[in-house]
């Protein structure tokens, strides 16, 4: 390991190891070391410094697929990654040893239709990191396309660059539904993703917001963060009980305008419907199981609008401004933090509840 007297990074040599998260099949994760990798014509190589654990990671892991993808070979896991280079392959222009950047998981092939309507998240080859078969961002140093990284400035940290992945996900959601400032909305699921979707919201005028869960603890959280109302749902209820409750709580009590399901559970996605008013939209965030029973008539016949939300696009330019900015609290949603070589232990923490974890790290 070399350290530089320009930037004070440490630049790998043929000494340094290299060591990753390895999900060899369901239940089999292990921290393994795994190649150094040299960056080609227009790579980048960056040092990842810190990767969250999403619920995506946590369900590859303890089910061996997540939605559509699921696993076929051993892959690196972690995708929410922030990171400095420590070299550049041929043809790099924009970036140079010693940049600190957040890294945008997704790699399309920008030639597509869906890529040259500016759609690239839905880019059919798109290459998205630890999305099976394509290997993550937890290991201490990977290369990525130089169009992907984004810098960050010196007061955004590299964990902070780390939730800028779920940030985007949170940005891209309130404008699929459309939601904007003086809107009522119901986000249903206060987990990582539903808990930096109020923080949007509240930073940007949307009120009032409910939100729900399961969990009196996520709920108490939630009201921290200036949830207007907080309701925790009775697994004993039946679903249209709990969506009936939700109505009650918005201004006209005929429903939220607007409505993000961030569980993915059908139970949830079933209330979400019910709870959205005539005319309004209820948007699919979280990901669950790939067939659902939905109440058909009950949407269709009052004209409420479904949608679904695919990862994003364009965020991450504004998300850096907006962390940078100081104006979104999120960084308190890191509740704990793991070396790379205590990443198994780390997962284990981000998926027991009892651990009262949000947003786990790991950290290099």
């Amino acid at each position: 390991m070399v350290t530089s007297s320009v930037t004070g990074i440490q630049i790998p040599d043929k000494n340094t190891k290299n060591y990753g998260v390895l999900l060899s099949k369901k239940d089999d994760l292990q921290v393994v070391e795994i190649p150094m990798p040299t960056p080609g014509p227009g790579e980048v190589q960056v040092q990842v410094k810190a990767t969250g654990i999403c619920g995506s990671d946590i369900h590859l892991w303890k089910f061996g697929e997540i939605g559509i993808f699921p696993v076929t070979q051993p892959q690196l896991l972690g995708h929410e990654s922030a990171g400095v280079v420590t070299a550049v392959g041929e043809g790099v222009n924009s970036l140079q040893t010693g940049d600190r950047v957040a890294i945008e998981a997704g790699i399309p092939c920008s030639k597509c239709s869906q890529c040259m309507a500016g759609r690239y998240h839905l880019c059919p080859t798109v290459h998205f990191k630890s999305t099976p078969p394509y290997d993550g961002m937890l290991a201490k140093y990977i290369v990525h396309s130089e169009q992907w990284l984004h810098k960050i400035p010196d007061n955004v940290s590299y964990e902070q660059g780390a939730l800028l992945e779920p940030l985007s996900v949170a940005i891209s959601a309130i404008e699929r539904c459309g939601v904007t400032f003086g809107r009522s909305l119901l986000i249903t699921g206060a987990g990582p993703i539903g808990l930096i979707v109020l923080a949007v919201a509240k930073a940007t005028g949307i009120s009032p917001v409910i939100i729900t869960d399961v969990q009196e603890s996520r709920l108490e959280y939630a009201k921290k963060m200036g949830a207007d109302y907080c309701y925790r749902v009775d697994p004993k209820k039946k679903d249209y009980e709990v969506a009936e409750d939700l109505k009650k709580l918005t201004p006209s009590g005929e429903g939220a305008e607007y409505t993000l399901e961030c569980t993915g559970i059908e139970s949830s996605f079933r209330s979400a419907i019910m709870a959205t008013r005539d005319a309004g939209v209820c948007c699919l965030v979280g990901v669950g199981k790939n067939d659902q029973t939905l109440p058909v008539n009950n949407f269709a016949m009052r004209e409420v609008d479904i949608k679904g939300l695919f990862r994003y696009h364009h965020t991450y330019p504004r998300a850096v401004a907006l962390m940078a900015s100081g104006k979104l609290d999120i960084d308190h949603l890191i509740t704990h933090k793991f070396d790379i070589m205590d990443a198994v232990k780390a997962f284990e923490t981000a998926a027991d509840y009892s651990t009262g974890a949000i947003k786990v790290q790991i950290t290099n």
